[in-house]
């Protein structure tokens, strides 16, 4: 009789397993059309955050105005803030919540140089001439993570539900000058996921190697002695002429890098005027590559370089690093949630409005890859890049080597334009932005609640990371323990330009939108690229 028991016993645990299974999804899928709604319910919440982070356009390392109104509004609801992490004064650590799991998530704040620009208007309008903007839509990501996990946060309340939610910036992204350091003094240490955020133009998702490149930043400063250009140029040793010695070296030794390489410089400290020979000069690189051991193998050679333009004038060198980002590698488990909750979700529906400026700034671009306007069809899931592909940087890649990570792109912008660019920032404060930070929240408002009903996500995504990535290759941070982030980057810039931003600072106790405080109809074409617009329809 005993077998016999034991198949019963064995049939009622499977059957009341199953039933629980059952039980747990029909929670879920009730409580995940439960925060769509309140997501829905904070757009007006997402639209003033998009517009105000706009208004704010602050270089990286210099986004005071930006962290102190997103840490205010985290702050009022209920978060625990640990200001100035890692050193950095415009960083910081939010947290909500107690207990498994710990889910951060992320999203950057800073802006472009000389990106300056009127939201809607169809052309180059800056709002300050020469000012800096968000020509990438960094003012956009975190205002759609505030808007997921305080609707989440509601649920996790009401429902009794374990957990720990934590939001915070990449400050300085554009010059990848914050996250390693995050990972470097243990912030992610005891996290257990991340998802993390970035403008876009459709909603997507990837998992795998992603397309892109690694990349370290170092600055190379040399000093020599000075004399008057004139009347004593022998007893000088140039420093300038170091920085030009280096530079033209590295542009022979770059013939030689793998196609796959990039590098780009700028001499930012080149001397202070022609007849004084400079003491000091400067040369700031990005290197970038496809792995660690390569990115490591040009830096290294650079090294040798400037080493050698050192001893060629007899001037002195010393380096620093300023900033660092892996290439990125994502999680299959999160991301394969997540897409569900994508074609859940869908892309918003774009007016005719929406549609009529997109076209237009794609037509003042000369866009070689896009003229029809926004995205109209849902992008698939994205597969791991199996032929390694040149590109940018993100250093998102240190935190996706920490923890299982992925990045949610979600549609705010406009496709085909160039990037970094006075143009990506037509759309940053209209409704394609704000249309399009609603459906991102939904989403990972959508995806939170996955991993935190079904805490064995969180296990898988952990098998993943272990079997695919960290067991093929071991992360180490590029930044040392003695390396400290480049805080004092944009401050000249900022200011001299901040004052002048200020004027235009949203106000929404006063308009309704940052549209209605610039005096812009939406959108703002000229008559030649409205007729050009009839023409094109007509066809």
């Amino acid at each position: 009789m005993k077998p016999f028991l034991s198949i019963i016993t064995l049939i009622s645990c499977l059957i009341c397993y199953k039933t629980q299974g059952q039980k747990t999804d029909a929670r879920l899928e009730a409580l995940k059309k439960e925060v769509v709604q309140k997501v829905e319910g904070r757009s007006k919440m997402a639209q003033v955050m998009v517009d105000k982070v706009f208004s704010f356009a602050e270089l990286g390392f210099q986004e005071k105005e930006t962290s102190k109104y997103l840490t205010g509004i985290l702050e009022e609801n209920g978060f625990e803030i640990e200001y100035g992490i890692s050193g950095v004064p415009t960083a910081w650590w939010a947290k909500w919540g107690s207990g498994k799991p710990v889910i951060a998530i992320g999203s950057d704040l800073d802006c472009i140089p000389k990106a300056s620009q009127k939201p809607g208007v169809a052309y180059h309008d800056p709002i300050v001439e020469g000012a800096p903007g968000h020509g990438e839509g960094h003012n956009s990501g975190t205002p759609l993570n505030v808007v997921a996990v305080l609707s989440v946060k509601e649920i996790m309340e009401r429902e009794k539900i374990p957990g720990t939610l934590i939001v915070w910036p990449g400050v300085a992204e554009e010059q990848l000058g914050t996250k390693a350091y995050y990972t470097r003094d243990g912030y992610f240490d005891e996290v257990d996921m991340c998802i993390f955020t970035h403008v876009s133009s459709n909603l997507s998702v990837s998992y795998g190697p992603s397309r892109g490149t690694g990349m370290i930043s170092v600055e190379y400063t040399f000093e020599g002695e000075s004399a008057h250009s004139a009347g004593a140029p022998w007893r000088a040793r140039s420093a300038a002429d170091a920085v030009e010695l280096m530079n033209i070296g590295w542009q022979y030794a770059r013939e030689h890098i793998h196609p796959l390489g990039r590098s780009h410089s700028v001499i930012n400290d080149g001397g202070d005027q022609p007849n004084v020979v400079p003491s000091r000069a400067s040369i700031w690189y990005y290197f970038r590559e496809v792995s660690y051991p390569k990115i490591m193998a040009v830096y290294m050679r650079a090294n040798e370089i400037a080493e050698g333009a050192a001893m060629m004038t007899r001037t002195t060198m010393s380096k620093r690093i300023l900033g660092t980002a892996w290439p990125r590698h994502f999680n299959k488990v999160i991301a394969a949630t997540m897409y569900e909750n994508i074609k859940t979700v869908g892309l918003p529906e774009w007016s005719e409005k929406d549609q009529m400026l997109a076209k237009a700034v794609q037509r003042e671009v000369n866009s070689p890859r896009d003229t029809s306007g926004l995205a109209v069809e849902l992008d698939t899931i994205r597969l791991p890049v199996t032929e390694p592909r040149s590109g940018g940087s993100d250093d998102i890649g240190d935190i996706s080597w920490k923890v299982p990570t992925v990045t949610l792109r979600y549609p705010s912008n406009i496709p085909g334009l160039q990037g970094h660019h006075w143009s990506n920032a037509i759309a940053m404060a209209t409704p394609i932005a704000h249309k399009g930070v609603v459906a991102g929240a939904k989403v990972e408002a959508m995806t939170i609640l996955d991993f935190l009903i079904k805490p064995e996500l969180v296990d898988e995504a952990w098998k993943y990371f272990k079997e695919e990535q960290s067991s093929k290759q071991e992360y180490i941070p590029m930044v040392t323990a003695s390396d400290e982030p480049a805080i004092y980057l944009n401050q000249r810039i900022m200011e001299a330009y901040a004052p002048k931003l200020k004027s235009y600072y949203y106000d929404e106790s006063r308009y309704d939108s940052y549209l209605e405080q610039l005096g812009i109809t939406y959108p703002t074409l000229r008559k030649d690229q409205i007729e050009r617009l009839k023409k094109t329809k007509s066809k």
